[in-house]
């Protein structure tokens, strides 16, 4: 940044960075300045025209304060500071000015449009606008656009903010929209009336000022003062996306963004937005047992005794599903441990280290990815295993860093070196930056770069790149899995070593591995996926906006996720069903409540209750190993349909089958 200069705003003097300008270092005092088109995370427009301030000793019209920056202000007489007014009679003056025009063509939709009740253009109307019109003229109309099933259009609606436009280029990567036209005749249009084609296009809704750009599965649901609003976590991918979900009743109506630098700043993906119908679709809402091999509906106290007699029949396995918060998997554990079995997270049969935490998290956090010079990806299509994450990396791109890949070639928005497929190309690729300087340097490590078949060669180059200065990233793609790994919740072997003498198996939200036929299994989870498909016993459980839990997100990031809503029908709360069960055995667990649980696993493992801290890893190489020269294949092809919710949500499934048609997997005869 330029050096400090300093500035007089409203008869107050400050120091502010030259290249910062007016509206930030307005904000940077808690003077308020209202805007449409500016957004702090996009490039500046300038055409709005409502942040509008007056310079004292300027040209005799007022600036629009995005777009003028401090070092462009001239000093006052003999060298003062300059001087800038926000609430002169001229700035008023014009701001009553730009909202009256900007009415003009506005339709009086506000008693039926999504938007009321949280439209700035309703509040900035109210605070700077007039109460009368001199315009008596017919309002204009323009023909509404189709985004596709997500994003609802009402044009007329649209002041040409262009926040949309801006986002989907400069963010999202895609180029289906732009402005058309002059003076009135100007309109914001899809590019040949294409659709939107990104997993982020959801953001634009919230982008938009007025109610031209809604959401199209929450349209004329609820308003937004009926809504309760509670802050959680997102576990749709590993990155932990900070959210807030807005519930009417017991049931949740929408998932919105929350503002976190360090994580997903104020992005998320349309399967987080709109994956909400999937909660209340497919539960499981009462016990089950399975009798003459049908699974029939019984009460909590013959399930629990019926799992405690299975408990001590056998050799016990249990397994913690991708979307299992920690306090869950802290209580499973103890439980298996009081029974002497096996435990596993890793039920895609990843090769992760147990106990090495540089290992399975990296040594690097998502924030590094912003001043990387050069990004290395191993084994992982970011599009659709974090989209957020790599959003940030293709700003990165754009502000001058090389993307370097090895793995599946794929668009991702973004332009990249393709070094190719295998782990000879990795082992070739290493050996250049052996001879390199590696600081400014980020390698991100996918979970298809440790799959069995490449004997942990791919992670063990990594690291060994890692040792001469460049940063690690692992990136997973199970919500659950990291803090899973920091409880010890891992069997040396893995899945199949675990599995191997298992005769009762004890399923914790396991619906992405076909458990082998011969154990009896317990299965206790949200929805009617696969896993209560196998299942012998079968305990509902709440969904992650049902309870409150920690998780620890792809950075080693713990974050907690407050409970938005009540489980349905009988279903109960992880660790609650765990520590009923415990009971049943006779070995009840050491605790009655949430915060009980919580206060013993913070003596064993206290990292985990440092909310929202990342812990530094210390790096452990681990040996280099000479594997066969495996390809490295992505692990996830159909974003939309990840996990039980998402399976169960009827919005990922026409996304689902959208995404296929237009990728060519579905012939003419669909069409």
């Amino acid at each position: 940044m330029s050096d400090l200069r300093k500035i007089i705003v409203d008869g107050i003097e400050t120091e502010a960075y030259g290249d910062m300008t007016l509206i930030q270092v307005c904000e940077q005092m808690g003077i308020e300045i209202p805007r449409f088109c500016y957004h702090e995370r996009l490039s500046i427009a300038g055409n709005c025209r409502m942040c509008l301030v007056e310079i004292v000793g300027g040209p005799p019209k007022p600036a629009a304060s995005c777009a003028m920056q401090v070092k462009d202000l001239r000093p006052g007489p003999e060298g003062a500071p300059p001087q800038v007014k926000t609430r002169s009679d001229m700035a008023r003056s014009a701001r009553e000015g730009v909202m009256e025009f900007l009415l003009i063509n506005h339709p009086l939709d506000c008693p039926i449009c999504d938007q009321g009740g949280e439209c700035d253009l309703q509040d900035q109307a109210v605070a700077y606008g007039v109460d009368f019109s001199r315009y008596k003229e017919a309002k204009r109309a323009v023909d509404d656009l189709d985004l596709g099933p997500l994003v609802e259009t009402h044009m007329t609606r649209c002041i040409s903010c262009t926040r949309c436009v801006r986002f989907t280029t400069e963010v999202a990567g895609i180029t289906q929209m732009g402005q058309s036209g002059r003076g009135e005749d100007a309109e914001i249009t899809s590019y040949l009336n294409q659709t939107l084609n990104s997993n982020l296009q959801g953001n634009i809704i919230d982008l938009c000022p007025v109610g031209a750009l809604t959401s199209k599965p929450y349209a004329f649901t609820a308003r937004s003062w009926e809504l309760e609003k509670v802050e959680s976590i997102d576990v749709m991918d590993a990155m932990g996306a900070n959210i807030r979900v807005d519930s009417k009743g017991r049931r949740v109506m929408r998932i919105l963004p929350r503002n976190h630098d360090g994580v997903n700043e104020e992005w998320i993906s349309d399967k987080t937005r709109f994956v909400w119908d999937g909660l209340t679709n497919q539960r499981l809402d009462r016990p089950f047992v399975r009798i003459d091999g049908k699974l029939t509906p019984c009460s909590w106290d013959r399930a629990l005794e019926e799992a405690s007699h299975m408990l001590k029949s056998g050799n016990v396995t249990s397994l913690a599903g991708d979307l299992v918060p920690v306090e869950a998997t802290y209580a499973l554990g103890q439980l298996t441990d009081s029974l002497q079995g096996q435990k596993e997270c890793r039920v895609d049969n990843v090769d992760l280290p147990i106990g090495n935490r540089s290992g399975y998290v990296g040594t690097a956090t998502i924030e590094d990815i912003d001043v990387a010079k050069r990004i290395l990806l191993i084994g992982t299509n970011p599009v659709n295993e974090a989209p957020v994450l790599n959003a940030r990396i293709r700003a990165s791109w754009l502000a001058g860093c090389n993307i370097n890949m090895i793995g599946e070639p794929v668009d991702l928005t973004y332009d990249y070196k393709h070094h190719g497929t295998d782990l000879l190309s990795l082992q070739k690729l290493a050996r250049t930056l052996d001879e390199e300087d590696l600081t400014g340097t980020l390698i991100i490590v996918g979970q298809g770069a440790l799959q069995k078949q490449l004997e942990n060669s791919a992670l063990s180059i990594a690291m060994k790149l890692a040792q001469k200065g460049a940063g690690l990233l692992i990136l997973h793609t199970a919500a659950g899995r990291v803090g899973a790994l920091d409880l010890g919740f891992a069997a040396e072997g893995g899945l199949d070593v675990a599995l191997g003498s298992a005769e009762v198996i004890y399923n914790m939200g396991v619906d992405e591995y076909d458990i082998p036929a011969g154990p009896k299994v317990i299965y206790q989870g949200s929805h009617g996926d696969r896993g209560a498909h196998r299942a012998d016993i079968i305990f509902p459980a709440a969904a992650y906006t049902e309870e409150s839990g920690i998780f620890v997100n792809t950075e080693g990031r713990p974050q907690l996720a407050l409970k938005a809503s009540f489980p349905v029908g009988e279903a109960k709360e992880n660790w609650a069903i765990i520590r009923a069960l415990s009971g049943t055995l006779n070995s009840p667990l050491g605790y009655n409540s949430l915060i009980q649980l919580r206060e013993q696993m913070a003596k064993e493992f206290p990292h985990l209750m440092e909310i929202d801290m990342i812990q530094e890893n210390e790096l452990q190489p681990i040996e280099v190993t000479v594997g066969n020269n495996a390809e490295i294949e992505n692990v996830i092809q159909d974003f939309y349909l990840t996990n039980p919710i998402a399976r169960a949500s009827a919005i990922m499934a026409e996304l689902s089958y959208r995404s296929k048609t237009t990728t060519g997997e579905i012939n003419e005869a669909a069409a």
